[in-house]
Order: structure tokens, then sequence, then C-alpha cells
């Protein structure tokens, strides 16, 4: 079959690859009938998430049919169209029994790893380095899916993949994020650092919660144009003002009372303190995770405020503690609990409450995947979203 194959660092190609197999009696073989780029599979193309192997198979956003099921599969069958969610969980142990889903205890395969970088090791993840068990990804034409009945949800409707394909992460993830943010409370004021996927779905996450005014703050045109039309969102272009002094304006100097930082470890450095010149190398790869966001976000949400972190960070980095602490703040983080979110946000996909395909740019074939990764790490040629077909469109 083919596949995105990682290669080292800013090497991603399109290769043959084996088809995968059932290796356990709890999987299944799903045939990938559309696959999409996230921007945290960036970090892997760029080298600041280490463990990765050359000759790893990427991807964690896709969905299928189900081709081949295993021996003690029972909630799927051949012929099913699903969705997978990005995390890898056992739905018996520990966290996921308390549907802390992303932290299963049991299927990360390269808990040593994660143990010697983290101190304990998170599930297994889906085409995302030997810290998250090394698992083949979904940007190929096959892959085996672990635990096929805790993680793919079966869709019961006619609804195209681009209506439903972002289930496998960017949504939920939003999602997550915003209630990481909101809590029960509503008429917050919510800022969102990023206005890529993620950022996106969290503003219209944080609509539907309840949240009373949303701000973005991005650089990038289409970005932020998106932001404003499809999310509704107050927008901020940090390379035209200072983020800082904007945010107290807009709110009377009180400061958002939330911050989602849907940036991460490759954000670019500006504002209150994007003269800050330390960065933290990575010991696993010589690169550096850049906090700037995260960084302005402690200094400009409200005292007693809340920040919500979905993007992907790597390692140490250099936090504020000092205002942090001193303004009271309360931080949520971590990957998204998936099995927790897929079949509630279907229903509002069904319902017709919000339409994921919307963020979509860029539409091609699995060959298109190398240029695409660098499309969109670049952001050019107004690109938000690939979404790949493993057939010929």
């Amino acid at each position: 079959m083919r596949a995105l194959v990682w290669n080292g660092t800013n090497d991603i190609r399109c290769e043959t690859v084996d088809d995968p197999r059932i290796e356990d009696p709890r999987d299944c073989i799903l045939k990938v009938s559309s696959t999409a780029i996230c921007g945290s599979d960036l970090h892997l193309m760029d080298g600041v998430v280490p463990k990765m192997k050359q000759g790893d198979i990427l991807g964690h956003e896709f969905m299928g049919e189900v081709v081949e099921v295993g021996a003690d599969v029972k909630r799927l069958k051949v012929g099913d169209r699903v969705v997978v969610p990005f995390t890898i969980s056992c739905g018996e142990c520990w966290f996921c029994q308390r549907e802390m889903y992303s932290l299963c205890d049991t299927t990360n395969r390269t808990a040593e790893n994660a143990r010697a970088a983290m101190g304990h090791a998170p599930a297994g993840l889906f085409g995302y380095s030997h810290l998250t068990g090394g698992y083949s990804g979904g940007q190929a034409e096959y892959v085996r899916v672990p635990h096929a009945d805790v993680g793919p949800i079966k869709l019961e409707n006619d609804l195209p993949d681009d209506k439903v394909l972002f289930l496998s992460d960017i949504f939920p993830t939003g999602w997550m994020a915003a209630e990481n943010a909101i809590g029960d409370e509503k008429g917050k004021t919510v800022a969102v650092w990023g206005a890529g996927p993620v950022g996106q779905f969290a503003v219209r996450s944080a609509w539907m919660m309840g949240a009373e005014r949303v701000i973005v703050i991005d650089r990038v045109p289409e970005r932020l144009a998106l932001a404003a039309s499809y999310g509704k969102a107050e927008t901020i272009d940090y390379s035209q003002t200072d983020v800082k002094e904007a945010l107290d304006e807009m709110t009377g100097g009180r400061g958002p009372d939330a911050g989602i930082d849907a940036v991460g470890a490759e954000a670019h450095g500006h504002g209150v303190l994007g003269d800050i010149k330390d960065k933290v190398e990575l010991h696993t790869t010589g690169m550096s995770d850049q906090p700037f966001a995260l960084q302005e976000m402690v200094m400009s949400v409200r005292k007693g405020g809340t920040l919500s972190v979905p993007g992907v960070y790597a390692d140490k980095v250099t936090f504020p503690i000092g205002p942090f602490m001193n303004k009271g703040l309360t931080m949520k983080s971590g990957q998204t609990h998936m099995q927790r979110y897929l079949a509630p946000l279907l229903k509002r996909v069904e319902a017709g409450e919000i339409d994921l395909s919307e963020i979509i740019t860029h539409r091609g074939d699995l060959k298109d995947g190398p240029d695409f990764y660098k499309t969109f790490r670049d952001k050019h040629d107004g690109c938000i979203k690939c979404v790949m077909k493993p057939e010929e469109l």
C-alpha cells in the first residue's frame, strides 16, 4: 500500500510499504477513505517531537471502511463506516474508567520512553512517535486499529467524509480546550491564541458553551478572516498590534476571563514577551520549544482567570511562574479524551450546529502529501487545512 512516511526532519515521502495485518484479536483493519494533516504533525516534520524513526507512517486524523475484524471484535463488522479517534485506549484501565482516555495505562507500547521524558506514560497515539507507542498512522491506504471496540465511532448517516472527518481529533480537541477554559460558567470573554484548525474549532465551541465574547490572536490574514467569518470572533493581528495592550483596551483593563493556547511548541515571538530569547533546548532532539503564546497568555488573562493548553509541547519551557502564581491563575491541559466526546459531538454535527468542512482549503491524494506538509507549515497558498483521499480525486 501507499503511505506518508517520515524519513528524517523535513523529509516526508509517499512510499510503498507493507499492508497492515491483524496482530491482536481486538484489532480491525480500516480502508482509509479520508485523512488529514494536523498542526501537531508539523512538530514531527520539523523534528520538535523526539523518538521518531525512519519509516514511521504518519497521520492521526482519518476515517474509512472496516475491511477486516479480529476474532474478539464485537461492535464493528466488515463494511462499517467509522471515524477513528487519534488516542488508542483500552477502555478498562483506571484512567479509561474515569474517562481520561488519553492517559490510558495500557496502550503505550513504548512506555519506557515516555516515562523517561515525562515521569509517566500517556496513551498510545496513531502516527505520533515512539514516545506514544510507535503506532503506524492513518495517512495511508490501510491502517490497523487496535482496541476496535473502544475507539472508532460508527456512522449511521450519509454525511460526506468532509463533514465528519475532523471528529478524529481537531473538533473534539477544540471542544475540550473551550471546556477547560470556560467550565460551567457562561458569559465569559475567551481569548484564543492561534487561528489554525484547532483554534477555529475552539472558537466555535466556546460560542456553543455560552461565551459572551471570543477574541482570536494570529498574524496570518486568511486565518484571521476565517476566525471572523466562520467563528464570528473579534481578531487581533499580533504583527500589527501589542496583544496585551489590545486585550486590556478591549476588556476595560481587566483582561479576558480565559485564554486558549492553540499554538504550542512552535509559536512565534511577539508582544509583551516577544523579546525573550531564551528557548529551552530539548535534550532529545536539539530543537527548541518556543512558549511565546503561553507566556503572553499568562500576562494577558485577568487575575483569577483560566489557561487552557491544547497546544503540543515537547519538553521544558521558560514559564513565568511568578505572574502565574501571583495572579491566581489556573491551567488545564492535556491530549483530548476523545472517546468522551465522539458521540455527543457527532450529534451536534448531524443536527447541523456546525459544518466541519468549512475550514478545508486543500484537497488531494496521498501523493500530494509531502507538498501539503510544506504548504501547511509555511502557511502558503491560503492553506488552513489539507485533506487527502488515498484514491485519486
